[in-house]
């Protein structure tokens, strides 16, 4: 099979022929249709100190399962998350990262919606977005961000900012529910919100905390990092709060289902409707991860092996 490798940080990508991987107990081996670029993954492989498998979200057929599975069999269709070599033509997923796809959506829509998503959901989960309340998503043109846009609309927001770096993308986040877009350069970001989702981090935590109104949320789900001043929580009594996904996929099964319940029914309702900003084949995976660096996706970036 081919899959994409690099063997020093930052690259370069290259793709090379390996052998097909078996799946081990409690694994499936998945015929990959579509595999999802994210921001973490482009980072590993800038700045990880030793090469990593380039993993990831991935959805595609089911062609063998490992001893002990019990919810898929071979000829179902599942995305999931892949911490092993994920940019190939087959890859292996554990059984407990997976989930299956409903009929009336292919593999690239499936990439593009249940990851993204699931962080989207569950960001606004953690900031305890109540119905009426104001919200304003940074990166929200991205992946997560154009989905937590739609899912902050669908869950009763009164009022949704989106936050970006290039104002050419403004147009396409109102498309998507947003009642504003601000640019990060900008001096303010108008009225304070009751949360932020913020999938940046580093520099743009200080002004994400100054846009929360007292007794504001704002929700971290970046690799980015960043510092926030204990002074800057205190004056209005606000908070910061880390989300990460797989935490909730490992240790809350029973609440990663029901998100992905909620997700497909958000879809197949139309509130929802995932973004593919381009499709590159795996030779063309150094494009993909420039496409997400540069920041000039709106969507998501996908892989088709």
């Amino acid at each position: 099979m081919r899959r994409v490798r690099y063997e020093s940080t930052g690259g370069p990508l290259f793709l090379e022929e390996a052998p097909v991987p078996g799946p081990g107990p409690g694994e499936l081996l998945v015929r990959c249709a579509a595999v999802g670029v994210t921001l973490p993954m482009v980072r590993k492989v800038a700045e990880a100190a030793e090469p990593v498998p380039l993993g990831g979200e991935l959805a595609g057929e089911v062609v063998a399962a490992g001893e002990g599975v019990t919810r898929f069999r071979a000829g179902d269709r599942v995305t999931g998350l892949c911490f092993g070599h994920g940019y190939a033509e087959y890859a292996v997923v554990h059984e407990s990262m997976a989930s299956p796809v409903p009929d009336g959506a292919d593999a690239v829509t499936a990439v593009a919606l249940v990851r993204s998503g699931l962080v989207a959901l569950g960001a606004l989960e953690a900031a305890r977005l109540a119905p009426g309340e104001s919200v304003l998503v940074t990166a929200a043109a991205s992946g997560v961000g154009h989905l937590a846009v739609q899912l902050a609309r669908a869950r009763g927001a009164g009022r949704v900012v989106g936050a970006v770096s290039d104002p050419a993308k403004a147009d396409f986040v109102r498309s998507l529910g947003a009642d504003d877009c601000v640019r990060y350069g900008d001096d303010g970001w108008g009225d304070p919100v009751d949360c932020v989702l913020d999938a940046v981090g580093g520099d743009l935590l200080g002004p994400a905390v100054a846009a929360l109104a007292p007794h504001g949320r704002l929700v971290a789900y970046s690799s980015g990092g960043g510092t926030v001043r204990a002074y800057d929580l205190l004056v209005g009594a606000k908070s910061v709060i880390g989300f990460q996904m797989a935490l909730i996929a490992r240790g809350r099964p029973d609440l990663y289902e029901r998100w992905r319940q909620e997700l497909w029914r958000l879809f197949a309702e139309g509130a929802v409707k995932p973004a593919v900003h381009a499709e590159f084949s795996l030779q063309d995976a150094a494009a993909a991860h420039e496409a997400v660096t540069s920041r000039a996706n709106l969507g998501k970036v996908v892989l088709r092996p």
